[in-house]
């Protein structure tokens, strides 16, 4: 019998959303970084076995008051994933507090699938701690399962992968066995750079950027060796970010290309030559034709 299921991760913002699909999926299909509203797509990643084959989705932060079109696009994906799925991981972590009346339970408590409490960071709480707040969530939701987990150090997520399996029921494949994700490699090499402008710059910066992979030409060197030719434009939203993303003499912007090519000669397995230009876009954060070209709106 082959089991199949799609199971989609939902929660607020840097709970570890990201860290717990890379874990269970042992790719890196989404960025991690400690900054709120790191993923702003929905991405799959895809775990196969002999006789199963489970399709998880990573969805952005719940943004309970959003200030863009952009978000409320980012929010839309967060709601589409209560549709379509056969099982939903509620990610939370131990200092995450949460009202009973909070619409996003009030949500959850009308889920029909199977839907499991992830307790996150359990790694900085004590086990009398985490046994209160998870009766305290037992006290809020029926939930089929409920599991403490540290998703960086891997601590239960097989104990998770194990109850999921348990709760799929039998189904095809959807994808072919050897697929990781839905998305394309220029995707992830656009997610590259922008977790590297995250890490790179502070405060509004990096999230006034979007990027986007406008050329991806593979080749070889002289020498025979494969090599991937990127050329990317970073979107920012005024004129004053476009500085600041290029600095002093180009100073800013040469660090953020060489960060962000050792990741993905390691991502592609292939020597890369990056080539990063910084194009700006008011307010593209509300533009509906520009959310389109970036992939927020259909």
């Amino acid at each position: 019998m082959h089991k199949s299921g799609f199971v989609n991760i939902i929660g607020r913002p840097n709970v570890g959303k990201s860290t717990l699909m890379n874990a269970l999926v042992g790719e890196r299909m989404s960025i991690i970084t400690n900054k709120p509203q790191t993923t702003r797509h929905r991405i799959i990643g895809i775990i196969n076995g002999a006789d199963y084959q489970v399709v998880f989705s990573d969805t952005p932060g719940i943004i309970e008051d959003p200030s863009y079109k952009m978000q409320e696009a980012m929010n839309r994906f967060v709601h589409s994933s209560f549709e379509d799925a056969d099982i939903m991981l509620f990610v939370t972590e131990m200092d995450e507090e949460y009202a009973s009346d909070d619409p996003i339970l009030e949500r959850l408590r009308r889920v029909k699938i199977p839907l499991f409490l992830v307790l996150n960071k359990i790694d900085l709480a004590t086990p009398a701690q985490i046994i209160e707040k998870l009766k305290w969530w037992d006290q809020q939701i029926l939930f089929a399962e409920m599991i403490p987990i540290a998703a960086l150090q891997k601590n239960n997520t097989k104990k998770l992968l194990e109850l999921i399996l348990a709760n799929i029921s039998e189904g095809p494949e959807y994808y072919p066995k050897d697929q990781l994700t839905d998305k394309p490699e220029r995707f992830f090499v656009s997610e590259i750079i922008r977790e590297k402008i995250l890490l790179n710059y502070q405060q509004e910066i990096p999230y006034s950027c979007e990027v986007i992979v406008n050329s991806f030409k593979e080749g070889q060197t002289n020498a025979g060796a494969d090599l991937v030719k990127i050329q990317a434009e970073i979107y920012v939203a005024r004129k004053t970010q476009k500085s600041i993303i290029i600095g002093k003499n180009g100073s800013a912007i040469k660090k953020l290309g060489m960060d962000a090519r050792k990741d993905i000669e390691s991502f592609l397995e292939k020597k890369v030559f990056l080539e990063l230009h910084v194009k700006v876009k008011d307010n593209w954060r509300d533009d509906d034709r520009m959310l389109k070209h970036f992939g927020y709106q259909h």
